[in-house]
């Protein structure tokens, strides 16, 4: 038998605040049971159309509450999926309460990649550089600004991980870093390692990169010349293993 899931948003009208805004509750209803809740947002009641459960209009207040409510209309609904794959049915309570994560441990994408970085500089000096812990960490930056820019948050739970979550950090990273493609597909290498320690552990079950794309530019590097060449060739290296990189160039750059 179908499940009958239904959202409703609707105004607490009998509970006004001094600027004359009035809050926006959440209904969810599924076979009979309902769970009501409030969307931490106010709005003007003489622009809210009761039918469409959102603002009329075109102005600024409009677009960006109508954008809101149809986020969390999405992730109830993505909630109400998961709870039905995982559990084979649903209530109203067991819905609300994963959207708004009570009773449940939810992995967030930044704890993940602290505890990586963590893990990682203990391998610095064996087995890892230390340049690339320090890329690492500058990644683990832009991530966190984005995601406060962006979502208003100081993090994200791994299951809101999606393919507009990826679009939207590539967009970032060129837009607000004004980074190259060849950068940016070097950074996304580094998320999607993350995300790939997600799934492997079991706290991630999609894979957000699914219908990503982007791939590393060609540049033309140029050549040596001999007199650079020759400072490669007389250059003292720090340590052996920088000495076999430079013998191994050298030697393909005289044999070819």
């Amino acid at each position: 038998m179908k499940s009958t899931f239904k959202i409703l948003f609707y105004l607490k009208k009998n509970n006004p605040k001094p600027d004359r805004t009035v809050p926006v509750m959440g209904r969810i209803t599924i076979d009979g049971t309902i769970s009501q809740f409030s969307l931490k947002m106010t709005v003007p009641p003489n622009l809210w159309v009761t039918k469409a459960g959102k603002l009329t209009g075109k102005s600024t207040l409009a677009v960006k509450t109508n954008l809101a409510l149809d986020k969390i209309r999405v992730d109830i609904n993505r909630h109400y999926q998961e709870v039905m794959q995982a559990d084979g049915f649903a209530t109203a309570d067991k819905v609300k309460n994963a959207y708004l994560g009570l009773g449940v441990k939810q992995d967030t994408f930044l704890t993940l990649f602290t505890k990586h970085n963590q893990e990682f500089s203990r391998k610095v000096g064996y087995n890892r550089s230390q340049a690339t812990y320090s890329k690492h960490c500058l990644l683990y930056k832009h991530v966190e600004n984005y995601i406060k820019q962006e979502y208003k948050r100081i993090d994200i739970f791994l299951k809101e991980l999606n393919l507009a979550f990826i679009n939207g950090f590539e967009h970032y990273l060129r837009t607000e870093k004004e980074c190259s493609t060849n950068t940016i597909w070097c950074y996304m290498i580094g998320v999607k390692h993350i995300v790939a320690i997600a799934r492997n552990s079991g706290q991630l079950t999609i894979n957000p990169f699914a219908g990503y794309l982007i791939s590393p530019e060609q540049k033309d590097r140029g050549f040596l010349n001999k007199e650079e060449l020759n400072l490669l060739v007389n250059a003292k290296m720090k340590n052996a293993q920088y000495e076999l990189v430079r013998d191994l160039f050298v030697f393909s750059c005289f044999c070819g």
